[in-house]
């Protein structure tokens, strides 16, 4: 069984030991990096946001009728000689196929690769009745030796060195092996594995597909084990989860069009297996092959009928949303996961394993999108952690404490800002009233925490100011409104005043309606629904008076979360469609509305000056926009120098790097090297939390380079 934390301060533990192992850091940035130079050249060519949705309406398509499916499937298969069976739960599966194995006599048992045979943790069912399970996928055969549950969907032992390896090999074998010797431990391998083989009376696999039309499974791999275990035993089962089913062969063909290519990068994977009925086998008594298809459960047809979060059901387990992830990038599937690992893990966690394992592990998103934008079916991966979350909390009897408190400050404008203009003066003894940073951090913050220097408040907020620097329009050709939110509003004004001076003279008319407050996201990463909807009620009904073309925000966080987010909360909110779709209509981003609404050109150029720029993760991904910021660099004669990894989470998410502060400090100090090695002078994005982010990291390292919002840049203002 694999032992994941449910408590935070277990998982705090665990996390810190593996941000301290430098070979799991080292391999696991190798491949992220890999995988993110490799992935563009196979899918050159091709619309993969079109084919992802394409998957996805398949595999939604098929949904509500998983058990028509099914039945066609097993009319199918069972005129062909196979046994069809159905399993409710995972007890109910294992205990399926030792029975099988039993009946035939079956002592020794051979596996290829199966994340549901991982589900329902097989192996220790099988091993606990005398059977002797040996795995045949190289990478499994080695975590099994290890008694470890895989790191990776795909690449199992993705975690270990040759060294620990070689050193594995010589403790089975008995034989000193080099761990250099690449060539010599697959050898090794393949002596033990083939001996497996010819000895076995059962071959176990999973399967990629299950066409109902043919009652024909597909393996798709890259070793000939899958091949080698369902032909060489006299017995084959596969065990297979009800979401596997798919009407036809063409729907098959259509995934695995993605499927390689998303999960490791590669053209094509080199086995494609397809298996219709009981083949012949000379080891059997009657010279055909004993097959069994064992279908899974355990949860599925609840969560096909479930609106939302039946989406994790579209997975095609390419893995690829911990290929890009940059919480698994620093700790490995060990550390983010259960069975399952990445985003659709930290789902599926709750929904196959329980609560207590999903308790401390599904907090640990980012919210950075990278997983949605690469799924392989459109998963909305994000909003489903988030809505787990929620489930989580509910089977605790609600969420702890401190969001509860923060909760119902948010949910009353009047209240939270009073909150914040308290704060100021709380904090002007521990801030540097120059640098306008915190120097030194109250000693309830743990030490963890100091990995950046945090912003003071003003004493003179946004909203106080506006009279006096709202812009004065007397025929404006554009009317456009202000939403601000909390760090423009109460920590970086500047920002926001920056913008005013870009658009003077240009016929737009700006206003910022004093009744708006947080845009919520902060309470729908805290799985608030309830308080998150009222918060965007009020700010809808804010901006509803104003007839404005649109409404701009500085802040990539609050533009995401206005247009998409706002939407998932409709239910919840109460207002009237049409607004909410009008309002949703509106939402711009700064640079987006220069660029392409203003068509802004300076009208002097600001001093030369060597910029690196990084893109917000909810402006890249969550609205899309890639061009418009390096086009206004451009415009305004500013050496962009690009990076890599530009499009690549900071490590902020709000509330992620207060509850995962060892985490976020890594993610940045990437983002920070890589920045550091352009030369540039300063570095400029698109959102305040991010300036804050890398200001703060930039400051504590004691570095020259400056950070700040591309608006104050444009207006040649490189502070910070």
């Amino acid at each position: 069984m694999i032992n994941t934390p449910s408590n935070i301060k277990d998982y705090h533990r665990q996390l810190r030991a593996a941000l301290g192992d430098e070979f799991l850091s080292a391999a696991l940035d190798s491949f992220f990096r890999s995988y993110r130079e490799n992935r563009p050249n196979v899918f050159a060519g091709m619309d993969f946001a079109a084919l992802a949705a394409e998957i996805g309406q398949i595999k939604d398509s098929g949904l509500p009728r998983i058990m028509e499916l099914f039945e066609q499937f097993r009319q199918q298969a069972t005129a062909k000689g196979v046994h069809v069976h159905l399993a409710a739960d995972a007890a109910g599966a294992n205990r399926i196929i030792a029975e099988i194995g039993r009946e035939a006599g079956a002592r020794k048992v051979v596996k290829a690769k199966s994340m549901t045979a991982e589900e329902t943790f097989l192996n220790d069912h099988l091993e606990a009745r005398g059977f002797q399970v040996t795995e045949t996928d190289l990478g499994e055969w080695i975590i099994q030796l290890r008694h470890e549950g895989p790191s990776h969907m795909v690449m199992p032992a993705i975690h270990l060195s040759r060294a620990q390896v070689a050193e594995l090999f010589t403790k089975v074998t008995g034989q000193a092996q080099d761990p250099d010797d690449i060539e010599g431990m697959v050898k090794v391998a393949r002596k033990w594995l083939r001996q497996a083989y010819l000895e076995a009376d059962m071959g176990v696999s999973g399967a990629n597909f299950a066409i109902a039309e043919t009652g024909t499974i597909g393996l798709v791999t890259n070793e000939g084990n899958a091949r080698l275990t369902t032909t060489l035993p006299r017995i084959h089962v596969a065990l297979v989860g009800l979401d596997k089913l798919l009407p036809d062969l063409e729907s098959a063909l259509k995934i695995l069009r993605v499927l390689p290519k998303n999960a490791t990068g590669q053209v094509i994977s080199t086995y494609v297996t397809w298996i219709t009925g009981a083949n012949q086998c000379a080891a059997s008594d009657d010279g055909r092959k004993q097959m069994h298809i064992v279908f899974l459960d355990n949860g599925r047809l609840a969560l096909a009928a479930d609106p939302i979060l039946g989406q994790a059901l579209r997975c095609v387990r390419c893995g690829a949303c911990a290929n890009v992830c940059p919480v698994y990038r620093q700790v490995g599937g060990h550390n983010y996961g259960h069975v399952y690992i990445g985003a659709i893990g930290l789902i599926l966690t709750m929904l196959y394993h329980g609560k207590d394992n999903a308790r401390a592990i599904v907090k640990a998103c980012l919210n950075c999108g990278a997983c949605k934008e690469i799924c392989a079916a459109g998963i909305d991966l994000p909003h489903l952690v988030k809505k787990t979350m929620g489930r989580v909390y509910r089977a605790d009897n609600g969420p702890p404490v401190k969001n509860r408190l923060l909760a119902l400050a948010m949910g009353d404008r009047r209240i939270f800002h009073a909150m914040l203009r308290s704060a100021r003066l709380a904090q002007q003894p521990l801030a540097d009233g120059s640098s306008r940073l915190i120097r030194h951090l109250p000693m309830f913050f743990h030490e963890d925490h100091r990995f950046r220097s945090l912003p003071v408040i003003v004493r003179e907020p946004l909203r106080d100011r506006w009279a006096a620097i709202a812009p004065k329009v007397q025929a404006p050709k554009i009317k456009a409104a202000l939403f601000a939110g909390c760090l423009n509003d109460f920590v970086y004004p500047e920002q926001a005043e920056a913008f005013i001076g870009l658009i003077q003279g240009r016929e737009v008319a700006l206003d910022m309606p004093l009744g708006q407050s947080c845009c919520g996201l902060p309470l729908a990463m805290m799985a608030d629904e309830v308080m998150a909807a009222k918060v965007a009620k009020a700010n809808v009904e804010a901006f509803a008076a104003g007839d404005y073309d649109y409404i701009v925000t500085l802040c990539a966080s609050c533009a995401s979360h206005l247009r998409h987010g706002y939407p998932k909360l409709a239910r919840l909110m109460g207002v009237d469609p049409a607004a909410l779709d009008g309002f949703c209509g509106r939402i711009i981003d700064a640079s987006s509305f220069l660029a392409d609404v203003v068509d802004w050109q300076p009208e002097g150029k600001p001093a030369p000056a060597k910029l690196a720029y990084h893109a917000p993760c909810h402006l890249c991904r969550g609205l899309g926009v890639h061009d418009a910021p390096r086009e206004l660099l451009a415009r305004a004669g500013l050496k962009y120098l690009p990076y890599a990894e530009e499009e690549v989470c900071c490590g902020f998410g709000g509330s992620f790097s207060v509850d995962f502060p060892m985490l976020s400090a890594r993610i940045l100090g990437q983002k920070l090297d890589n920045i550091e090695s352009t030369g540039a002078e300063a570095v400029v994005t698109d959102c305040p939390g991010c300036v804050l982010q890398l200001r703060g990291g930039l400051d504590q390292r004691g570095s020259g380079i400056r950070a700040c919002h591309i608006m104050e840049a444009l207006t040649g203002r490189i502070s910070g």
